[in-house]
């Protein structure tokens, strides 16, 4: 089946559940519909660490931007817990659902030309218990690669604080890992709403805390 006929399930802006529309239909209409968010994070050098995706150039929405390190839409026969499906099919990480952390379910809204995403994401988060990228075994057509940041440095982006952070990761070319580092900013994300990022940032502070 294409992408653009997969069925989801459709609300209003309340989650009142409304039907079932293509992804196609979903974006077209603006339709609010549900999607699951998964965050990695991790420690290094004391600190801690968050992963962003770097998105395939042949991507049709959105490509060769970071965003969250693994995400997806809900189809209409699928619970919450099946989402993690799409930390295992993007990142290669054997991940079962209770080994995340829930961050609760925020808001999102992308309005582009012909494209209004109004999702309701079920956002959680993932500590990754070592450093070794061989654990990623990447679904290139989707995720052309992984960069890691430190959390604190991404918050303060976010907040308006900083207008670029530097990244380091990795992006597989032949069965080799070409390492690369660089300066981005906002623009080089994904342009989730500030207040999506703004409340996902605020949550996963606090879940590193506990």
């Amino acid at each position: 089946m294409k992408m653009e006929n997969e069925k989801i399930r459709i609300y209003d802006e309340n989650g009142i559940a409304q039907g079932v529309a293509t992804r196609q239909t979903v974006h077209e209409k603006g339709c609010w519909h549900e999607t699951f968010h998964c965050w990695v994070v991790g420690r290094e050098n004391n600190k801690d660490i968050i992963y962003l995706q770097l998105r395939s150039k042949d991507k049709k929405d959105f490509p060769g931007l970071f965003d969250i390190t693994a995400a997806g839409h809900l189809m209409a026969d699928e619970a919450v817990r099946d989402g993690v499906r799409e930390v295992q099919e993007e990142l290669g990480l054997q991940v079962d659902f209770a080994e995340l952390t829930s961050l609760g379910m925020i808001k999102d809204q992308i309005n582009l030309l012909n494209f209004t995403d109004n999702e309701r994401c079920h956002c959680f988060l993932y500590r990754k218990q070592d450093n070794n990228d061989d654990a990623f075994e990447l679904q290139t057509e989707e995720v052309s690669g992984i960069a890691k940041v430190e959390f604190e440095e991404l918050a303060e982006l976010v907040m308006g604080k900083k207008e670029e952070v530097e990244v380091e990761g990795f992006v597989p070319v032949a069965g080799e890992s070409s390492r690369f580092k660089k300066q981005i900013g906002l623009k080089d994300l994904v342009p989730h709403s500030q207040d999506y990022l703004k409340k996902v940032i605020k949550q996963i502070g606090l879940a590193l805390k506990k």
